[in-house]
Order: structure tokens, then C-alpha cells, then sequence
């Protein structure tokens, strides 16, 4: 035998020349193997989606409920409010006692749901949990302190429905 003559044995040479190849690779899929991947992948895409489809159906589905949820959590509040209002012409002066329980009771409600009231005065300002509204002389204050919150904040940093609006003392000069 020559260097160029094919040194390969007789069956895989009747293999390369019933698949019109003579590389000596894989043979090509036939038409049947074609159609199989063909059918597995529409049946692979068909259930793909059909899972997004119901991915989409359940977070409908949880968003609602989760609303119902946070809905139901302030109905004692509204009640309370109007029980509130019902007693004020009856005796003025309880009207404050219970707009604070209200009060009290709506931020129980925020901290149960993730969002703790924000109030603290006497702290160093933080830009993740104030805005500053105004900077004031304090002569008795470290810089930077929080004097007044003239608005609380509801959340922790990085998870904030909203910051504190602040006042803080400047820098002494």
C-alpha cells in the first residue's frame, strides 16, 4: 500500500461511502432523526410556554392576595378612625386620645410589614435614612446631629418606602 491510499478498515470505508462522506466523521442524521429532534424541541418550546403562562397566572394570582392582605391590615384602622369621629361630639377632648391609638396602630402596621418608624432625634445624620430639610446653628450639638424630624421615615436602608426628613446642626466654625 501507498502513503495515500486509505488505510482504513473495510467497514467504515462502505460506511463513509453509504453516507457520501470520506472524512471519517459521524454519519449525517437521516430524515426520521430529523423529525424526532424536530418534534422534541416544539414539544421542549410548547412547555416552556406553558410554564411562563402559568408563572405569569400565579404572581396574578399572589400579587392579589398579598394586596388583599395589606387591604385587610388597615380595615381596623379606618374602623377606628370612624369609631373616633363617632365620639367626638360626644366628648371633644378623647378625640386626641384616639387619633394617637390610631396613629399608634398604623405603625405597628408599617413595622409589620418590614417598614419600622424613623423618628430618632439626637443621631448622626445618615444619608441612607434622612433627607435634610434644613441645617441650623446648635451650638450645644455635635455637627452633623439630628436636631427635629420634620417627617418620619418608614423602612431601613436600602429597603425605605420613604427617609426621614431632618434638620441638622452645621459644622461650627
Amino acid at each position: 500500500m501507498s502513503e495515500h491510499e486509505d488505510q482504513r478498515p473495510q467497514d467504515e470505508q462502505a460506511d463513509d461511502e453509504a453516507t457520501g462522506r470520506g472524512d471519517g466523521s459521524a454519519p449525517s442524521p437521516t430524515v426520521k432523526e430529523l423529525e424526532e429532534l424536530e418534534d422534541r424541541w416544539r414539544r421542549a418550546m410548547a412547555e416552556l410556554d406553558n410554564q411562563r403562562k402559568r408563572h405569569a397566572r400565579e404572581l396574578q394570582h399572589e400579587r392579589e392576595a398579598e394586596r388583599s392582605r395589606v387591604a385587610a391590615a388597615w380595615l381596623p384602622v379606618v374602623d377606628n378612625l370612624e369609631l373616633a369621629l363617632s365620639h367626638a361630639q360626644a366628648e371633644p377632648g378623647s378625640v386626641v386620645e384616639g387619633v394617637k391609638a390610631v396613629r399608634d396602630q398604623a405603625v405597628q402596621i408599617f413595622r409589620d410589614l418590614g417598614y419600622p418608624r424613623d423618628d430618632e432625634t439626637d443621631v448622626p445624620f445618615d444619608p441612607n435614612r434622612h433627607e435634610v430639610v434644613s441645617v441650623v446653628d446648635e451650638p450645644d450639638t455635635a455637627p452633623g446631629t439630628v436636631i427635629r424630624v420634620l417627617r418620619a421615615g418608614y423602612g431601613e436602608p436600602g429597603r425605605q418606602l420613604r427617609p426621614a426628613a431632618v434638620v441638622v446642626s452645621r459644622k461650627q466654625e
